[in-house]
């Protein structure tokens, strides 16, 4: 057995433990300062996401983060984008249609961003629409949340569809984790406002664990100096743009979970519903200030887990439900007042909009096997059934053969005369099986392969692999490969009469091949070092076409290519028993192969940094750097590089009380008032991109009972 550091920190001890098969005996040479460590930071040296079981974070085969609820809390954190944006390779974007966040990893950017998976306790959050999260997933409150893993790059072998460029699962609390009842409140800038209640304790034999939240915020109400409709003005001598104006980024929210545990039973209940939001820059770039949607998701999902049915064999499923509604409370205004196009005139606004009704149902299985030596086998399957069950179409205008809008005269329903999309039922059945085989000392392989089978495009099938090595006892490489697909979505495959963009239900799903290279190293005691590569082709992806008749828009079709490759590099170092830096830096170069020029509007370079120093039992404070530079334009956008940009905030939270009781923080976001903006994408109809918010204040308070 290999000498072990004196002083390993509580992490290296517990990679270490898993890693070598330490008996428990080992940590007792642990300092007291290792638990406190423990206690304010959490336990990041295991990680599910992997492999779908427990095992240590630095022999995952996978690139994998984990960021836990001490994480969060100190970073000062409010909401989920802003703890995925410290996430080496990842970086949140906006679209302008009610400023919904893009999950852009390693350079993969779309306007929707349906090609990263996120799972709440393993569920997937998809909608159906156009495959993003859907409006109702604005704001993702964390106070609920104990830990979030990621991995970067392809899933599909284990998770199927849309694990593409990575896959997020958010693991909400259990009641051995709230232990009791805690509340709390938070307000700030752009009239926030939230207060949140959860407890954790028994209610007979069953384990129980609830939360509830409320909450409302304006929003940021950043001037936007030119819209589409600036454009059309210039066009038709119009005067109807409301730019300059602000950004509509108002919206209400509740938010509620039940987590029951019997045994190896575990029921989980889940509601969120977001109201009066706002349509950001508008739903066709140009500003509405009196447009609002409504979202509503129900989540219900049981499962039963039982690590050793018999000798050597494990098993486990899970029965899922999720309802996702979309409707519009106020008419949307794709056009302000007084907007003009070659047809007529629209005295009270271009008014369209769609709702939809979804209904998703998931079953799924696995099995387990350790009996023979040296490997770990893992099959499961499942079966999905996808049901955009009602769509409605309500607008004031039609399409003519040219594709230009018609005024109608009122917003009517067009469900039954010109629907944008029918109903459609999408079924899938999936097997997968996966081996992890410690074919050598220190040498270990995973294998795996997933096969889909969708009712209306046909299959998929990916494999990936990955060659875990423990070069020494502070250093693993790591060698994946890995395939993924993204299916496409119902706008893509089944949208009519829409004749600029128009569904093809021969689309196959885009596909993605990856090769990753990485490198653990626990440099000492206190100093861990990461090191990823990787290099990616991605194969048919989905695109507007345009029609070879002049006038008739433009058909989603298979159509280019896309390479790219990049690194991310990470530190993590304890200065000292009260001071911890955190810091990552990710460079991607991604190419449009059909161009040969650069894809555009994802960050060439990102970094970020945090220091958080703490006063034993009585504070922590944290300040956090982030740098987000090198976002070119596609071809044809011939407007200047996107801004690059640096923010910096500072938080401070103080404890206090019998067993840390109470909580108060302080956080200051964008402390120098740079002036941060996304980018709007091709043709820049937003000319001068996405302003996002300027310096905020918050203030958070909990209370434990």
């Amino acid at each position: 057995m290999r000498p072990i550091p004196s002083k390993p920190n509580h992490c290296a001890s517990a990679l270490l433990l898993a890693a070598l098969g330490l008996p428990l005996a080992a940590l007792a040479s642990a300092s007291a300062d290792e638990d406190e460590l423990a206690q304010v930071y959490g336990d990041k040296s295991v990680v599910s996401i992997a492999t779908g079981s427990s095992q240590p974070l630095r022999r995952a085969p996978a690139v994998a983060t984990v960021i836990t609820a001490e994480d969060i809390r100190a970073m000062g954190a409010s909401d989920l984008d802003e703890v995925l944006e410290t996430v080496p390779g990842m970086h949140v974007a906006r679209s302008p249609i009610n400023y919904e966040p893009l999950y852009v990893t390693r350079g993969i950017y779309s306007i929707n961003n349906p090609q990263l998976l996120v799972l709440q306790n393993g569920v997937p959050m998809t909608t159906l629409l156009t495959g993003s999260r859907g409006v109702a997933w604005a704001g993702f409150a964390l106070e609920n949340i104990s830990r979030i893993e990621i991995i970067r790059g392809p899933g599909s072998a284990l998770y199927g569809a849309d694990a593409y460029s990575g896959v997020v699962n958010i693991i909400t609390k259990t009641a051995a984790e709230i232990a009791g009842t805690q509340a709390g409140a938070h307000a700030g800038s752009f009239q926030t406002r939230d207060a949140w209640a959860q407890h954790g304790g028994t209610l007979g034999p069953f384990e129980v664990a609830a939360y509830l939240r409320l909450g409302s915020t304006d929003g940021s109400r950043a001037i936007v100096d030119a819209d589409a409709q600036t454009a059309r003005d210039k066009v038709f001598g119009t005067h109807a743009s409301l730019a300059p104006g602000p950004l509509n980024n108002q919206a209400k929210a509740a938010d509620a979970n039940v987590d029951l545990r019997l045994a190896q039973w575990r029921l989980r209940l889940g509601y969120k519903l977001r109201s009066d939001i706002g349509t950001g820059a508008g739903v066709a770039s140009s500003l509405d200030p009196v447009g609002k949607i409504k979202g509503e998701r129900i989540t219900a999902d049981l499962s039963w887990s039982e690590p050793q049915i018999a000798r050597d064999w494990g098993a486990g499923a899970m029965l899922s439900l999720m309802q996702y509604k979309q409707r519009v409370q106020t008419d949307l205004r794709l056009g302000p007042p007084g907007t003009r196009f070659p047809t007529g005139l629209f005295p009270d606004g271009f008014i369209g909009h769609p709702d939809t009704s979804e209904r998703q149902v998931r079953l799924s299985s696995f099995l387990s096997y350790s009996g023979f030596e040296k490997h770990e086998l893992r099959a499961g399957l499942g079966h999905d059934i996808l049901d955009m069950y009602q769509t409605a179409t309500f607008k004031n205008y039609r399409f003519n053969a040219a594709g230009v809008p018609v005024p109608t005269g009122p917003v009517i329903d067009y469900s039954t005369i010109q629907p944008f999309l029918l109903p459609h039922l999408r079924k899938v059945d999936y097997v997968y099986v996966q081996d992890v085989w410690q074919f050598a000392r220190d040498w270990t392989a995973t294998a795996g392969v997933r096969h889909d089978r969708y009712s209306d495009f046909g299959s998929a099938t990916n494999p990936r692999l990955a060659i875990v090595w423990d070069a020494s006892v502070d250093l693993t490489a790591k060698l994946l490969y890995g395939r993924a697909f993204r299916a496409p979505s119902f706008n893509e495959s089944y949208g009519i009469n829409n004749p600029v963009q128009r569904g093809n239900p021969d689309l196959r799903p885009e596909t993605i091949s990856t090769v990753e290279a990485a490198f653990s190293w626990q440099a000492s005691t206190d100093l861990q070092l990461n090191l990823n590569l990787f290099k990616y082709e991605m194969q048919e992806i989905i695109r507007g076409v345009p029609n070879p008749v002049a006038g008739t828009g433009a058909t989603f079709r298979n159509t280019g290519n896309q390479s790219g490759k990049g690194l991310e590099m990470e530190a993590g170092w304890d200065a000292s028993r009260y001071v911890r830096v955190a810091a990552n830096y990710a460079y991607q170069r991604s190419i449009d192969a059909s161009t040969g020029q650069d894809a555009g509007y994802a960050p060439h370079h990102h970094a970020n940094a945090r220091l958080s120093w703490r006063l034993p039992g009585v504070a922590v404070l944290t300040p956090q750097i982030n740098w987000v530079a090198g976002r070119m334009r596609t071809v044809g956008d011939t407007r200047p590089q996107v801004p690059n940009y640096t923010t910096v905030d500072l938080s401070a939270s103080a404890f206090g009380g019998s067993e840390k009781q109470w909580d108060f923080s302080v956080t200051l976001r964008n402390l120098f008032n740079a002036d941060v903006r996304e980018p709007s994408a091709a043709p820049g109809v937003i000319p001068h991109d996405l302003p996002m918010p300027a310096r905020a204040l918050y203030l958070r308070l909990s209370y434990k009972m």
